[in-house]
C-alpha cells in the first residue's frame, strides 16, 4: 500500500507547503479541502476505472499512474475547463485564461454557463456505462430482481444505445429552447464518444490461445483473471483514452463545485489534483490487490452510482442538484456492494 499511495502523500506534502508559503495556511488548508471533495466525490470513480485497468497490460498500468496522473492533473482539473469555456462562450482561449486569473468571479460565472453541455456530454456518457454493464448477463448479482431483468433485457439489440438517444431527446425538450441544441449535440457528442473509444478497445483484446504466435506473447490482468480474453497493446492504448473520458465525466461538476469553495484557479487545480492522484493510486491498488474479484459486488455498487450520477446529471438540465446528494449517494452505493461482498464471503467460508 505505501508503495502505491507513496508518490499520492508525497506530491500532497509538496503542493499543501508550497500553498503555505506562497499564500499562507488559509490556502493551504483550502487545498485540503478540495481533495477530500475530490476523493469523495469521486470515489466509485476508482472502482470503475480499476475494472478497466485490470484489462491492461502492465506497461499501460504505469502509463496510467504517471503520464495518466499529469493528464488528469493539468489536462481535466486546469486546460479542459479553460477549454470548454472557450467553446461555449466563443472566446479566445488567451481571452479566457485572462480571465481565470484576473476576474475569476467572471470565469467561475462562465463555467456554470458552460453546465448544460458538461451535464449532457458527461452524464449521456456515464449512462451508456452502466446500461452496457447491466445488460450484459454476468456470474454473480447483487440486486438480483434488477439485475436479472437487465439481463434479459439484454437481448434486444442496440438498447442502451436506444435507452440514450431517447434520453437525449427529453431533455433537450425539457430545456430552455436557448440550450436545447447545445443539450442535443453534447448528449450526442457523448454518446459517439463512447461507442468510439470503448469500441475500440473491445476491438483489439483478441481470444486467448497458446498455440496462436500473435497472443501467445500477450499477458495482461485481464488474461489472469479470466483465461480467456488477452490486452494487447492497442486495445489498451484505448482503454487508456476511455478511463481518461471516464475521468473527464467524473470530474466536471468537481470543477464547477469547486469555486463554492475557492475563485481561485491554481488553487482548484492543486486541490482537484491531490485528490484525483488519491483516486489513481487506489485504482492501482485495487488492480494489485485483486479487490473487485474479492469482493464481488463491488464492482456491481460501482456502475449503480454510476447509473445515479448519469441521471442526476441528466436531471441537473432541468432541476438543481445539491453537490453533495451526488457524492453520498454514490459512496452509499459503493459501501453497501462493499459490506453485502463480506457477507457473502462469510456465508460461503461456513458453509
Amino acid at each position: 500500500m505505501l508503495k502505491v499511495f507513496y508518490p499520492a502523500f508525497a506530491i500532497t506534502a509538496v503542493v499543501v507547503a508550497g500553498a503555505y508559503y506562497l499564500q499562507g495556511a488559509a490556502t493551504a488548508g483550502i487545498v485540503l479541502v478540495l481533495a477530500v471533495l475530490e476523493v469523495s466525490l469521486s470515489f466509485d470513480n476508482a472502482v470503475v476505472n480499476a475494472t478497466i485497468l485490470q484489462r491492461m497490460n502492465e506497461q499501460w498500468q504505469k502509463i496510467f499512474l504517471t503520464v495518466g496522473i499529469l493528464i488528469a492533473v493539468v489536462g481535466m482539473r486546469f486546460v479542459f475547463p479553460i477549454a470548454i469555456v472557450a467553446v461555449t462562450s466563443k472566446l479566445n482561449p488567451s481571452k479566457v485564461i485572462d480571465m481565470a486569473l484576473n476576474t475569476p468571479d467572471d470565469y467561475a460565472a462562465a463555467l456554470t454557463a458552460a453546465h448544460p453541455a458538461i451535464a449532457a456530454f458527461g452524464g449521456v456518457f456515464l449512462l451508456m456505462i452502466a446500461l452496457d454493464f447491466f445488460l450484459e448477463d454476468r456470474e454473480h448479482q447483487w440486486l438480483g430482481a434488477v439485475e436479472r431483468l437487465f439481463a434479459k433485457l439484454g437481448g434486444v439489440d442496440s438498447l442502451s444505445i436506444a435507452v440514450a438517444l431517447t434520453s437525449i431527446v427529453i431533455c433537450s425538450s425539457l430545456v430552455d429552447s436557448e440550450i436545447a441544441s447545445t443539450v442535443l449535440l453534447s448528449g450526442a457528442l457523448g454518446l459517439i464518444t463512447y461507442l468510439v473509444v470503448n469500441g475500440l478497445a473491445g476491438f483489439f483484446e483478441v481470444e486467448a490461445d497458446p498455440d496462436d504466435e500473435e497472443t501467445a506473447g500477450i499477458s495482461g490482468p485481464s488474461s489472469a483473471a479470466s483465461g480467456a480474453i488477452v490486452t494487447t497493446a492497442k486495445a489498451s492504448f484505448f482503454l487508456f483514452l476511455y478511463l481518461e473520458v471516464v475521468d473527464a465525466s467524473f470530474s466536471f461538476d468537481g470543477a464547477i463545485s469547486a469555486f463554492a469553495v475557492s475563485n481561485q484557479i491554481f488553487v482548484i487545480a492543486a486541490g482537484l489534483g491531490i485528490g484525483a492522484l488519491y483516486i489513481r493510486s487506489l485504482t492501482v491498488y485495487l488492480v494489485r490487490q485483486g479487490t473487485l474479484s474479492e469482493y464481488r459486488y463491488l464492482e456491481h455498487g460501482a456502475h449503480y452510482a454510476i447509473a445515479t450520477l448519469a441521471v442526476l446529471m441528466l436531471t441537473s438540465l432541468v432541476s438543481e442538484i445539491p453537490e453533495v446528494v451526488t457524492g453520498l449517494t454514490g459512496v452509499t452505493l459503493i459501501l453497501a456492494s462493499y459490506l453485502s461482498s463480506v457477507s457473502a464471503n462469510r456465508k460461503e467460508q461456513l458453509a
